[in-house]
């Protein structure tokens, strides 16, 4: 799987939701290998989205597709400032990696200092689904540099405040406090998600 990340100050909202919609249903059908996207705004307006391929070429002959460039410049230009883009071929799933039933998501970005250690931690989900049962999927994306994106779904934000409070096993929080660095969390608490029917 390939998964790019986009993200980009935007105070019209309704405008950039309703262009998202547009191209689910007018640009999908020719987007092979499309996989699917998880979209939101923080509080602060700030969007993020995180769109899924088949694979690095996939994503690309999607780019290259006239009228995906020219709906990109009507995205684009919606936006407050400049799009930072993030392109991620190294991807681990946790529970089939999320669910377009959720009602909260949580972006995390960060440094990781041992992407094996935790994409381990990532695939052994037997403890977490008993700890936290509102975490319903996860998706974990690691750039070459060892950045992350963890896209992380849950059932609704209360329970994943109250899942918060559970403090994880020792080794695991030890494990989970030496591999990552400098994370910053992006709330979502209106997430809208589109996937491939085809």
């Amino acid at each position: 799987m390939f998964i790019q990340i986009i993200q980009g100050k935007c105070t019209k909202q309704d405008e950039l939701h309703a262009l998202a919609d547009s191209w689910r249903e007018e640009l999908s059908p020719g987007a092979t290998g499309w996989l699917g996207g998880t979209y939101g705004f923080t509080d602060d307006d700030m969007f993020i989205g995180v769109v899924r391929f088949e694979s690095r070429e996939a994503a690309m002959a999607n780019s290259n597709r006239p009228e995906q460039t020219a709906w990109a410049e009507k995205f684009a230009a919606c936006m407050d400032g400049p799009l930072t883009f993030h392109d991620c071929e190294d991807v681990t799933l946790m529970m089939d990696g999320g669910s377009d039933n959720a009602g909260f998501v949580q972006v995390i970005r960060g440094k990781v200092s041992d992407p094996s250690a935790i994409k381990s931690l990532f695939a052994d989900t037997t403890q977490l689904q008993a700890m936290r049962p509102e975490i319903i999927g996860a998706t974990l994306a690691i750039e070459d540099d060892g950045t992350f994106t963890e896209t992380v779904a849950f059932t609704d934000e209360a329970a994943a405040r109250e899942g918060e409070k559970l403090q994880p096993p020792e080794e695991i929080k030890d494990m989970l406090d030496s591999m990552m660095s400098d994370a910053t969390f992006y709330d979502l608490h209106h997430p809208w998600f589109e996937s491939s029917t085809h």
